[in-house]
């Protein structure tokens, strides 16, 4: 989350009187992340998120991310629908940019997961796999393999003011994960979450509460979400901690729900190379592009160079 576009106070007054949902309190922008703006609303009818969505985020996905968590929810998976109007409608404008109200839900993102946390963690991206089984619509990848080299290309020499020789590195990164990356019809797909970070999960304890920010959900390899959490959730901020006891007890949980194929489990160390991969260009992008006056947090692309380098040294996921 992030604020990039700022809304006066006027404006949400008005916005909100399109809902059933009391009137304005407060609101407060929300610097952490990157994608989108975002502010906690209070009114006298209860407390509420407002996402406005910027230039990353195709407002024509918008329908596809909306119904993926309608879905969820009727599946009681502990999602965060839009707020409909009225008139039924879930997505507006506001100061010019997309716009939707999200239910607020309890709980707090774990900064340092314990392996309890992980597995019930791991346990409910299973229980997301499984409850879109049935769900029909499909969207493609936005960050997926087939974005990456042109990431690398718009970063191109300017990796090296980041750190001296990373625009090699990643090149030699690249190519490795792309060689070894599977083929599309070797492993189960379907949609996905692809941004599981633990600050897009809510947690009471050791109880799962919430899983938010679906913003990059698309339809791809289930192993590669459960990838992109064990590269998340198995390490320190930094990169160079890794936690084997958070990264077996999210995959054993995960197994609770989800059996996973001998194909899946076989590319699980490639598909975390490529989740890297994926983590370290989108960084370095927002570090080398992000506005100096935007009320967000940059996050270091050279933790996600460091974790590659844990999968490729070392050969295993967990």
């Amino acid at each position: 989350m992030a604020v990039y576009t700022h809304v006066s106070a006027e404006a949400l007054a008005d916005f909100l009187t399109r809902f059933d949902v009391g009137d304005l309190v407060s609101a407060k922008g929300i610097a952490e992340g990157v994608e989108n703006s975002n502010y906690m609303v209070d009114t006298t009818g209860g407390r509420f998120f407002l996402t406005l969505y910027e230039k990353r985020v195709d407002a024509g996905d918008l329908p596809f991310f909306m119904a993926l968590l309608d879905h969820l929810a009727a599946k009681g998976l502990p999602v965060p629908p839009a707020i409909k109007d009225r008139d039924g409608v879930e997505i507006h404008e506001l100061a010019g940019r997309p716009a939707c109200l999200i239910k607020f839900l309890p709980g707090v993102s774990p900064s340092h997961p314990t392996p309890a946390q992980a597995r019930a963690a791991g346990a409910a991206l299973g229980q997301m796999h499984q409850a879109v089984s049935d769900f029909a619509l499909l969207r493609t990848n936005s960050m997926g393999v087939d974005s990456w080299a042109p990431l690398f290309d718009r970063c191109g020499s300017n990796l090296d003011r980041i750190a001296p020789g990373l625009h090699d590195d990643a090149g030699r990164m690249l190519d490795n994960v792309l060689a070894a990356w599977p083929a599309d019809d070797v492993l189960p797909r379907g949609a996905i979450h692809a941004d599981l970070f633990p600050d897009n999960m809510l947690m009471l304890g050791d109880k799962v509460t919430g899983l938010i920010d679906f913003y990059f959900a698309c339809t791809d390899f289930r192993s590669f979400d459960l990838a992109v959490m064990h590269s998340a959730w198995a390490f320190d901020a930094t990169g160079e901690r890794y936690g084997d006891a958070i990264g077996r007890a999210l995959i054993d949980g995960y197994r609770t729900e989800v059996a996973l194929t001998e194909a899946e489990i076989a590319a699980l160390p490639a598909l975390a190379r490529g989740a890297c991969l994926r983590f370290f260009l989108s960084r370095a992008w927002d570090w080398l592009n992000t506005p100096a006056d935007a009320l967000v947090t940059r996050k270091d692309p050279l933790a996600y160079l460091r974790r590659y380098h844990h999968y490729a040294s070392e050969g295993a996921f967990a």
